[in-house]
């Protein structure tokens, strides 16, 4: 690549064949060659070197955040001006918030990258969005919904019969952005077989066992009801209705395949799941095989090639296009605005 005409280079990072597979579509779009570089791991000592090609083993996800963070190394020491990251799936964006005395991994991962000496991170789908707070540096966090509703609109038919279904009620407001957009109904599960992030057991809000008044005479607060949650209930008619549940993460497939079979017992006739990033792990492709859901729809910010031969239910949506388009708008300065257009603050 002719790097005077182009101002930069695009490097990729070695995590599986899938992920080199996204860096060649992302550089094909952008009219350029995909920079050479490898990174190997010493076997007898396990420390990650960088020299030219990388290559194509499969690393677990701590093994693909030290390549990166050497590979950013690499770059600063070399003198890059501006070092971005393009990170569609962030890692360890679950644990954003503090449990119990635990630590908040994913701002200490922000910390470590900002150390490395990036200095711009381009990813999908955040979590949380105030995530995007634990950087010292820009972060664009982009949306995959344009592409999974164009998926609706395109590939399931008669979706106008169709309704959006959040499967537990933290997720009602994507799944409301989702059915404004397809003009459709919506429903939510609520219930006991949901288990939620804000369910866990979090020693800030957790009241005493016992009441100990010795030797206090100020105010007391009252003693706190367990939490119990009801009786499972779908609020909404999914009766003779195509179902489609969305959400952003798609891992332990337990909770989508329990919704399922609630929906079908409602009534719903087909049940799809959209969901950005797909990590489908454990025994999650032999149960969505098994259970009564039709297709799971993922996009490719994460490698799931492996999962795809084991279950045909799951399909892929490319989202290289938007990723290639904010690298080229970063370099020349452009705005961001036009690829958050008719994207709401909910989504």
């Amino acid at each position: 690549m002719n790097v005077a005409k182009s101002g930069y280079r695009v490097f990729s990072a070695n995590s599986s064949a899938a992920c080199t597979e996204l860096a060649k579509k992302i550089t094909e779009r952008l009219g350029v060659e995909l920079g050479k570089s490898v990174v190997f791991q010493e076997s007898n000592r396990g420390e990650d070197m960088i020299k030219a090609l990388w290559d194509l083993s499969l690393l677990d996800v701590n093994t693909a955040i030290m390549e990166l963070l050497v590979m950013a190394y690499a770059l600063k020491t070399s003198c890059a001006k501006n070092i971005i990251g393009v990170i569609p799936y962030f890692p360890y964006s679950k644990q954003c918030k503090m449990r119990k005395r635990g630590s908040i991994v994913c701002k200490l991962l922000a910390s470590m990258l900002a150390k490395a000496g990036l200095t711009h991170i381009i990813t999908m789908d955040l979590h949380q969005k105030e995530i995007q707070g634990f950087f010292s540096f820009p972060v664009d966090n982009l949306r995959a919904s344009p592409f999974l509703i164009q998926y609706i609109q395109e590939e399931i038919p008669d979706y106008r019969n169709a309704i959006i279904v959040a499967k537990s009620p933290a997720a009602a407001k994507r799944a409301q952005s989702y059915a404004e957009r397809l003009r459709l109904g919506l429903a939510v599960i609520h219930g006991e077989a949901q288990c939620s992030e804000s369910d866990m057991a979090d020693g800030r809000h957790s009241p005493p066992c016992v009441r100990n008044t010795t030797g206090h005479t100020g105010l007391e607060l009252p003693l706190m009801m367990a939490k119990e949650k009801p009786p499972i209930t779908v609020v909404g008619d999914v009766g003779g209705r195509i179902a489609i549940i969305v959400d952003d993460i798609i891992d332990d497939v337990g909770d989508f395949v329990a919704a399922a079979e609630i929906l079908k017992e409602r009534g719903a006739y087909k049940i799809y799941i959209m969901a950005t990033h797909g990590l489908l792990s454990a025994d999650a492709p032999r149960l969505i095989e098994e259970s009564a859901i039709d297709e799971v729809v993922v996009t490719n910010t994460v490698p799931h090639e492996v999962q795809k031969l084991q279950c045909p239910k799951i399909k892929t949506v490319d989202v290289s296009m938007i990723l290639a388009e904010a690298i080229r708008r970063i370099h020349n300065g452009e705005s961001m605005a036009y690829l958050f257009r008719n994207i709401t603050v909910d989504d």
